[in-house]
């Protein structure tokens, strides 16, 4: 396992390392309220080299199968039992199942099958997917001066994340409970242990991250591919004993259904919901698999095992009513229950470890990109760049998702909780997609905004239907995405603000070198001083002539950039200027899914003519401490946070990984 540097530094002064940020969307650098004050980020320059999965198809989708679709492959578990439990008295009769069958199969088909397959799919950075890397596609492509657009974009992107991590603490706890409360099926007394042993296997799943799941990686698509075979076969053999459910595939019946309902619509809708829990993943993930992987392992097989399943549990209802409650377990006989539930929970663990993997990488990226503060990231893998593990993270989620399971105790009461999260961010996908599609794919705006105003009509009325479930508890999902939008907000304006006190007392580099003639006496050796502005001096060099009064033989500015991509090529990784008197500047190209490695950069710089001996270089870093401020334009409670946020951001040398016995570092206080 290799410890490497948990993303960009927290803030310069709060982190050591004295640098500018600048805005990804900005057209002219200027406070950062995006990317962090060594890592800034630059436009349009995407490198020779973009990251795509390799390998045959076929074994790719077989990793998808275990990796993408574990969320929307469990729904099934609870889907249509939520749908009947709410329809109430108009959910009974042929009418009503094949209604409620023919929403599930529609929002299937246009919300993930439509929307995210076949059209969002397109909108790859790179080959990486997700709610931020789709934002720096949209926000990039708008013309110069669209200022408020891309703080838009940036707001919606970062509100997508927040409901992201509000999601991802409610799938390992529905996934796990729904499957455990199968037991209930083969014996009623077991309900009361139904919590405590769910929370011990989420425990012990949470436990293993820091072990990798590269060990265990292998298994999870063939078992995930046993789960759809099996969904498709009981669903199957149910449908043969009652093939006229297969009309709910004429959306008539769905629209007959919701005039039948009348109000009780978007009670059912939230239900139906459900189904599609999961589907955002598809985009999320595509960076590990591609698109064709992941569109093969959909069509091929997840989809028409979904239906299949579905339709089952709807034939089943429709020949034995009032079987709704434990509906998908009494699809199969009694002498396979122990197995499906086994089988079941393997799944749900699974979808468990695909959630918990996503804000792994999604973290990962919010540092890069300056949301977040800088924290440990560890590799668990030497060959898979996407197998990551981030302990704070870890942590914070598996006590928030075991404070779920205790809290709402089952899985019906956490299907209230459900989906408010889920829509939110299907949403924010459309919207930027919408604007992708305009700006990059060239789309009339007519067909763009009819298309894509189409499907956000689909997700907006879900949408709705989940704020009618606020005091049920959907107030859950969403207080937690408002908190991390506060965080994340705070730490951005604390960052805006740090940068402008710095910027009063940056001297030009040009300046400095002319009064090298009367500088103190220069030893052996080189020091690096990091920097997010080759243009200025950097404080810790000026603290260090100040106190030591020498300066080494060999200077070297070094400056990292976080590009708009998310992988570099490593021929593209540094750029070498020869600025006289020993002095250097060099700027390291990362993308935003990479990590730095200053001292692996240094070592590219010999084949641009620039020595580097690790030996004989000392690396120089500054750690200001930041102080309240009586009049601090955050205001008291944000200048709370981001001091607090501060404090608790990885070191600067784990994250640049330079080595601990090479650094020195030179404090100051900074008021905020």
């Amino acid at each position: 396992m290799e410890k490497t540097p948990g993303g960009p530094p927290a803030t310069d002064p709060a982190n050591g390392n004295g640098h500018r940020p600048t805005d990804a969307f900005a057209d002219n650098v200027r406070p950062s309220l995006l990317a962090d004050e060594t890592l800034q980020h630059e436009q349009g320059d995407h490198g020779d080299d973009p990251h795509h999965p390799k390998g045959p198809v076929g074994v790719l989708a077989l990793g998808a199968l275990g990796v993408v679709f574990g969320d929307i492959g469990t729904s099934p578990i609870y889907t249509m039992r939520e749908i009947f439990a709410h329809a109430g008295e108009a959910g009974t009769g042929e009418a009503a199942v094949l209604g409620a069958l023919s929403l599930v199969f529609w929002a299937l088909i246009l919300t993930v099958s439509v929307k995210y397959l076949v059209l969002i799919l397109r909108a790859d950075n790179k080959g990486e997917g997700g709610v931020l890397a789709l934002a720096r596609l949209a926000g990039n492509a708008l013309p110069p001066g669209a200022v408020g657009r891309r703080g838009l974009i940036m707001l919606l992107s970062i509100v997508g994340l927040a409901l992201f991590f509000g999601d991802a603490l409610i799938t390992p706890a529905i996934s796990v409970l729904g499957a455990i409360e199968g037991l209930q099926k083969v014996e009623p007394g077991f309900k009361p242990f139904i919590v405590p042993v769910t929370v011990g296997i989420l425990t012990a799943l949470f436990f293993f991250q820091s072990r990798g799941t590269g060990r265990v990686g292998r298994l999870f698509g063939p078992v995930m591919m046993v789960w759809f075979i099996v969904l498709a076969t009981t669903g199957l053999w149910q449908i043969t004993t009652y093939p006229s459910v297969l009309a709910a595939i004429n959306p008539r019946h769905g629209i007959a259904f919701m005039s039948v309902l009348g109000w009780k619509t978007f009670v059912v809708l939230g239900a139906v919901i459900l189904a599609v829990t999961g589907g955002e993943a598809l985009y999320a993930d595509m960076g590990h698999f591609g698109r064709k992987p992941i569109r093969l392992a959909w069509f091929g097989l997840v989809l028409p095992a979904l239906v299949l399943n579905y339709f089952g549990q709807g034939a089943l209802l429709l020949r034995e009513p009032g079987t709704h409650e434990h509906l998908f377990f009494e699809m199969v006989p009694h002498w396979a229950l122990i197995p499906m539930i086994v089988l079941s929970t393997a799944a749900a663990i699974i979808a468990s470890q695909a959630t918990i993997s996503g804000v792994f990488s999604l973290s990962q990226q919010a540092i890069q990109l300056g949301l977040l503060p800088r924290m440990t990231i560890l590799h668990t893998s030497e060959t898979a760049i996407g197998q990551i593990y981030v302990p704070r993270m870890n942590w914070l989620q598996m006590i928030g998702v075991i404070t779920l399971v205790v809290t709402f105790g089952s899985s019906s009461d956490l299907a209230a909780a459900y989906g408010i999260a889920v829509t939110g961010a299907m949403s924010i996908d459309t919207i930027l997609a919408c604007v992708v599609a305009i700006l990059i794919w060239r789309w009339h705006p007519l067909l763009a905004i009819g298309a894509f105003g189409g499907l956000l009509l689909i997700d907006l009325a879900l949408f709705s239907s989940t704020v009618l479930k606020i005091p049920e508890g959907a107030w859950f999902p969403l207080a937690m995405a408002v908190i991390s939008w506060y965080l994340i907000s705070s730490w951005r304006r604390g960052r805006a603000l740090l940068y402008e006190q710095l910027q009063g007392s940056s001297l030009p580099i040009e300046q400095f070198l002319e009064r090298m003639e009367r500088a103190p006496l220069r030893v052996a050796g080189t020091a690096v001083f990091m920097t997010g502005d080759v243009a200025t001096v950097p404080l810790a060099l000026l603290h260090n002539l100040k106190h030591n009064k020498v300066m080494h033989e060999r200077v070297i500015l070094m400056h990292v950039l976080t590009m708009d991509i998310p992988r570099v090529a490593e021929t593209r990784r540094v750029e070498v200027r020869r600025l006289g008197k020993g002095f250097h500047t060099v700027v390291a190209r990362y993308g935003f899914m990479e990590q730095p490695d200053v001292p692996a950069a240094l070592a590219r710089c010999r084949l641009h003519g620039l020595p580097y001996d690790e030996m004989q270089t000392s690396f120089f870093l500054g750690r200001e401490t930041l102080v309240p401020s009586a009049k601090s334009p955050l205001g008291r409670a944000r200048q709370s946070i981001f001091i607090a946020l501060s404090t608790t951001a990885a070191a600067t040398k784990i994250f640049f990984r330079i080595p601990p016995n090479r650094a020195v570092e030179l404090g100051a206080q900074v008021e905020v």
